[in-house]
């Protein structure tokens, strides 16, 4: 039997879709955010000289790389109200779990850019007299996030299509709403196509933005 395809009924509901995509911003954004803060503190505690402090950052890392995001959702979402008495709401739990999830990503992102750079440059600063700071602004920096510019937004586009994951804890993101109209419509082909579309957008333009600002970095570099 042919299928007969009918966008009809989506444009009738597609304030419903919007509330979802803005929902998928939201908390895509603010993880976004988040999570490179958390990445940056990792990654300095993982490159630091004092074991106490690498150590556990290396083991932190590791563990949230290798768990499900999924699971840590569920055990930010249910477990810590039962363990703790810390009750979240479905909006704080989805953007803990990737902000979290994602700053052990972004750690290993910061971390290898910074660790790229030659080692004879960091001894020729340090012969000119620089202090850490100064070698860090002046030379190893400005090298290393044009090195860390594609595996960032690589990162950041997986963040994002993470978001989904908000949907199994009732997070009215764009899946979410779009499982709400399906049950409504019985036209999950059309509404799920139109979802992929919207995320087609959203991550396209994203990937125009940093691409421009890589451009302007590597301008200024000429």
């Amino acid at each position: 039997m042919k299928y007969e395809w009918d966008f009809g009924f989506v444009l009738k509901f597609q304030d419903v879709l919007w509330q979802g995509f803005l929902g998928t911003l939201k908390i895509g954004v603010l993880a976004l955010a988040f999570g490179s803060l958390v990445g940056l503190f990792l990654a300095l505690m993982r490159m630091s000289r004092r074991r106490a402090l690498s150590l556990p950052a290396t083991g932190l890392i590791e563990f949230l790389r290798m768990t499900p995001l999924m699971i840590q959702l569920f055990w930010i979402y249910f477990a810590l109200p039962i363990l703790i008495g810390l009750k979240l709401d479905a909006f704080a739990a989805a953007v803990i779990a990737l902000s979290v999830q994602s700053g052990a990503f972004f750690a290993e992102v910061f971390r290898g850019g910074v660790q790229s750079i030659d080692r004879s440059q960091w001894e020729g600063g340090k012969a000119l007299g620089m202090t850490m700071p100064q070698l860090m602004r002046r030379i190893i920096l400005p090298q290393a996030i044009r090195r860390m510019i594609p595996p960032f937004m690589e990162r950041s586009f997986e963040l994002m299509k993470g978001t989904t994951q908000a949907a199994t804890i009732a997070y009215g993101e764009l899946l979410y709403q779009s499982m709400v109209l399906s049950s409504r419509l019985y036209r999950p082909v059309e509404i799920l196509t139109c979802v992929a579309l919207l995320y087609l957008v959203m991550l396209t333009m994203a990937s125009l933005a940093i691409r421009y600002v890589e451009h302007r970095l590597e301008a200024a570099r000429s």
